[in-house]
């Protein structure tokens, strides 16, 4: 179990990913939102059955946004209007390079700790083109335990 520090808002995530505007994926998933000098952060973990457990960790800021996920999967994945950009994905079976092009960012606070980030990026995985990925990811306070 883990603690949350004072500024961390427990919170329920929704992830709905689309690639090349094929049946949306979705998962639901309890986390963490906060803020840290300027820029939004949103935790979570999922529980892949062939690979364990991923933590991503979603970065927002001003200029950028950052996807980082540890555990059985790491990828660092960053994000910048209209640039193209170097990350990595590493699986059990080795390491790749990829790059982003990010076509569109929107962050949208809700206000009450909850809000939209949206991502709209071209992925590339060794240089080979892996489509085009619509992340679309909705978090409000975790009202459960109360």
């Amino acid at each position: 179990m883990q603690f949350l520090t004072k500024n961390e808002i427990p919170v329920q995530v929704s992830v709905k990913t689309t690639i090349n505007g094929a049946d949306p994926m979705e998962l639901i998933v309890f986390g963490r939102y906060y803020q840290k000098e300027k820029a939004v952060y949103l935790q979570y973990e999922e529980v892949l059955e062939e690979v364990g457990t991923v933590r991503t960790t979603v970065k927002v800021s001003k200029e950028d946004m950052l996807i980082l996920r540890t555990g059985a999967i790491k990828m660092r994945l960053p994000f910048r209007l209209q640039e193209t950009l170097k990350g990595s994905y590493e699986l059990p079976l080795g390491a790749f390079e990829t790059t982003t092009t990010a076509r569109k960012m929107d962050y949208t606070d809700h206000g009450n700790n909850s809000g939209r980030i949206e991502i709209v990026y071209d992925f590339e995985m060794q240089g080979s083109p892996a489509g085009t990925f619509h992340l679309e990811i909705l978090f409000h306070p975790d009202h459960s335990d109360e």
